[in-house]
């Protein structure tokens, strides 16, 4: 079995600001004003969406020739729904997502049947989604108090 570890750090900037980083790799995440924040950037529920796009574009790229696809332009568009009084403590409903909807915008010259085979391929392959799908353990496993 081939396990990777992947990890990142996100460092609250000030208000709801905040830098994400990994590998080397850096980008910010904010709220929009009615929810506290500046509307400086995506928050972390549209960058989700975001991540599970490009997982999804990714895959795409990666096996499209396996099905005989040729990727002319491949671009997904998603949206969820998610009830933000559980996040803001006005009710006792769940803080996530309920439901989340994508589509598959596929520009290629391949038959419709190897676009079929495909299309059902790409959402086995993706570890986003899967997270996404499948129970996750996630653990608090410290807290480091420096003063």
């Amino acid at each position: 079995m081939a396990i990777e570890h992947f990890q990142a750090t996100a460092h609250l900037q000030g208000g709801t600001l905040v830098k994400v980083r990994s590998r080397g790799f850096e980008f910010t995440l904010d709220e929009p004003k009615e929810l506290g924040g500046t509307d400086t950037a995506m928050n972390p529920v549209e960058a989700l969406l975001g991540a599970l796009g490009a997982c999804q574009a990714i895959v795409a790229s990666a096996y499209a020739k396996l099905f005989n696809v040729q990727l002319d332009d491949f671009w997904v568009e998603l949206e969820g729904d998610l009830d933000t009084d559980g996040f803001m403590d006005k009710a006792d409903v769940r803080c996530g997502y309920t439901d989340i909807r994508y589509t598959y915008h596929i520009k290629s010259s391949s038959t419709q049947a190897n676009i079929d085979e495909f299309v059902a391929f790409i959402g086995t392959k993706c570890p986003v989604g899967d997270s996404l799908m499948q129970s996750v353990n996630l653990q608090l496993v410290g807290v480091v108090h420096e003063k």
